[in-house]
């Protein structure tokens, strides 16, 4: 639709209309815009906003031309303002935008241009078409559309005021349910209460009787305690009297006591003789007996025949895995025993080492053990054996300590069988004492009048040591 050109006026300036068809183009005096309801502002920077970047980019204002570049959803909600500014203030690019407004609003942008608008427009549209073409009595259509947007606005707040009215109405109908069925739950909850408060006071009633017989009670508990309490008193007084006569009697006993001890030690000085005058033929009949069996001392022991006949020294090898078992790990036993006299100390090496220090090698573990048992024997003077398993030649192996007798067994023999010869060996009545936490040693040692311990015991004395 074909845009009128704007013209001056020698005495004002004017606006520039939209020529109508079939009337000519009139002057009008330039007004100041119109106040537009939001929608109809809205609508107005849409349209240019979505016809602006296809205007050439010389009809385009210098202050639009960066709004042009943006996308279309950014293009009017960011440049607003600036399109808003540009319409009311550019009359020439306010009709580039109408042309093309009203070209793409077809038969409604014809009949606006009339100053006519379809009763079943929109009429934020109608407003807008005519705000940009700006034909004959386009403010009233303006008004007009006001007037309906506040109308249609009213109506709106008025449909909200009656729904909430009408769902106020609702809630209040609710709460009237609500209470009316709130009053029935208390009316049932107070008869309840009645009947409960009728049991209580029954209760209470048969409590307040209990009450009083308890109490009636409570006096006659009170009266026999205080009997008792008198009978008692005469029991404390009799057992006192008794306890004094206990304790007199007692006097006498101690006295009688220290009489009898007295005569006691007179006896046990007579048995003491007797028995010194017995030890003591004992030993003269021996020293006799000696010389009559022409008896000499002698350096060889038992168990030095055991290892001179049965065993090679030196010869040592790891020892296989026994079974374990202990009679005793005791410390304080092993002492007992060693303090027999003319004892005999037969240790199982191996076995004890690798129990005791398992992480040496075998010659740290010989080294240490053989060191230890030469202070036991320094201090016990008792005769040591240690026994280790061995087939083959050692060379180099450190002397013994002093009463330290250290044997390997020979090929084809263990250990166990040399401390079973040497436990053989030994006279009837010397105590013997065996260290190993092998079971079938303890066993076989124990048969032969042995004392068989565990390992552990001889550890621990080592370490005390």
């Amino acid at each position: 639709m074909p845009l009128a050109e704007p013209h001056d006026d020698r005495s004002s300036p004017e606006e520039p209309v939209v020529g109508v068809p079939g009337a000519g183009e009139e002057a009008a005096t330039v007004e100041p815009e119109p106040t537009l309801p939001e929608p109809v502002r809205q609508r107005i920077v849409a349209l240019t906003a979505a016809v602006l970047p296809g205007l050439p980019g010389d009809e385009v204002p210098v202050p639009l031309r960066r709004v042009a570049k943006f996308a279309p959803n950014r293009r009017a909600r960011l440049g607003a303002p600036v399109i808003a500014a540009q319409l009311a203030a550019d009359p020439l690019f306010r009709q580039r935008v109408s042309a093309r407004v009203l070209a793409d609003a077809g038969d409604l942008g014809a009949a606006v241009v009339e100053g006519t608008a379809p009763a079943a427009a929109d009429p934020v549209e109608v407003a807008a078409l005519a705000y940009l073409a700006r034909p004959l009595g386009w403010r009233e259509l303006i008004e007009a559309s006001g007037e309906a947007v506040r109308a249609e606005a009213d109506s709106a707040v008025v449909a909200e005021l009656v729904r909430e009215a009408e769902q106020r109405a609702t809630r209040a109908e609710h709460d009237r349910a609500v209470a009316r069925v709130e009053a029935e739950k208390l009316r049932d909850e107070l008869a309840r209460v009645r009947e409960e408060l009728g049991q209580l006071r029954e209760e209470a009633r048969q409590l307040a009787r209990t009450l009083r017989e308890t109490q009636a009670r409570e006096r006659k508990a009170t009266e026999m305690l205080a009997t008792e309490r008198g009978r008692a008193a005469r029991a404390a007084a009799d057992a006192d009297a008794e306890l004094r006569r206990a304790r007199a009697r007692l006097a006498e006993a101690e006295a009688a006591a220290g009489v009898a001890r007295a005569s006691a030690k007179e006896a046990r000085s007579v048995d003491d003789a007797r028995l010194w005058l017995l030890l003591e033929t004992i030993g003269q009949a021996a020293v006799g007996l000696r010389r009559e069996l022409a008896l000499d001392p002698v350096d060889a022991l038992p168990a030095d025949f055991v290892a001179d006949a049965f065993a090679d020294q030196p010869g040592a090898a790891p020892a296989g895995a026994a079974t374990r078992a202990r009679d005793t790990d005791d410390p304080a036993r092993l002492d007992q025993l060693l303090a027999l006299p003319r004892a005999h100390l037969v240790v199982d090496g191996y076995n004890v080492t690798k129990r005791g220090f398992g992480e040496m090698s075998l010659e740290q573990q010989r080294k240490r053990l053989i060191t230890g048992l030469g202070g036991i024997a320094a201090q016990t003077g008792d005769e040591v054996t240690v026994v280790f398993d061995g087939a083959e030649r050692i060379h180099g192996l450190p002397p013994a300590p002093r009463g330290v007798r250290v044997l390997f067994s020979r090929k084809g023999e263990t250990a166990d069988e040399l401390i079973r010869r040497l436990v053989r060996a030994e006279p009837a009545g010397r105590p013997v004492v065996v260290v190993s936490s092998d079971r079938e040693v303890a066993d076989g040692v124990r048969r032969h009048g042995a004392y068989p311990l565990g390992a552990d015991s001889l550890l621990r004395r080592l370490a005390r040591s």
